[in-house]
């Protein structure tokens, strides 16, 4: 270990030191972004590059369940990343599923995937819905993988799923639209029954949601930095915290 790792596990456990657990978030939402500029940076593939975000993973549950974070959601796959060349996209779904299947095979946390899994290979989504129900029972906190995420079409899918629900009881449009309020929608959401994300994390320095938890976020605290994924570190993880405990929550007002 060389003085610059050991500097930086002395200011990282300081950090720690000075957070107040009261004032952490419960929910952590993070935009894994950057492994495709990291692998232009070294040379390698983007499939190398994914893989080398996929190996940080584990790495970033373990953070948050060091801080004693609640529920975890990590944007891996958007609904625009499905648009990508097929072999790239093969390579990286594959990587995906490897990497949830790593998660689930701790036996450390419930694993719970959001997103239009039948956009997806029918085999990823079988596999990832398999993963859902074996980790269901797990003590751990919740860590949902979004894969084929996209905002707008949670929404879509959410009302869609709400007309549904009310088409097989009989309610008629004129009578849904009489009472319909923003707590329907949110029950039909993929994320019903949790709590909505208190901070969102991107890294690589973009300033955009990208259609991450669009419902969820609209109270969310955010924190842009400006590291690339693969090279995420714990004492970035603990600046976020730092950031987020230092903020005065005003949800909307």
């Amino acid at each position: 270990m060389g003085l610059r790792d050991l500097l930086y596990g002395a200011y990282g456990r300081r950090l720690e030191a000075s957070l107040d657990p009261s004032s952490l978030p419960r929910h952590v939402a993070i935009i894994l972004d950057g492994n495709r500029r990291w692998a232009k940076a070294f040379g390698a593939t983007s499939a190398q590059g994914h893989r080398a975000g996929a190996d940080k993973v584990l790495e970033f549950l373990g953070w948050c369940d060091d801080v004693g974070v609640e529920v975890v959601t990590l944007y891996l796959l958007s609904t625009d990343n499905l648009n990508r060349p097929a072999e790239e996209l093969a390579q990286l779904i594959a990587i995906i599923e490897d990497t949830v299947s790593r998660v689930a095979a701790t036996g450390r946390w419930r694993v719970h995937p959001v997103g239009a899994l039948d956009l997806l290979p029918e085999a990823t989504a079988t596999h990832l819905a398999e993963i859902g129900r074996e980790t269901a029972a797990n003590d751990g906190y919740l860590v949902n993988v979004a894969i084929g995420y996209g905002g707008r079409r949670e929404i879509a899918d959410a009302v869609r799923s709400l007309l549904t629900e009310h088409a097989a009881k009989g309610t008629s449009i004129e009578q849904l639209a009489e009472v319909l309020d923003v707590d329907h929608i949110a029950a039909h959401l993929y994320t019903r029954g949790q709590p909505d994300p208190d901070l969102v994390i991107r890294t690589s320095g973009e300033q955009r949601l990208s259609g991450f938890l669009l419902w969820q976020s609209a109270h969310s605290e955010f924190h842009f930095c400006e590291v690339l994924w693969p090279d995420f570190r714990r004492v970035d993880f603990l600046r976020a915290l730092r950031s987020y405990a230092q903020r005065e929550r005003r949800y909307g007002s």
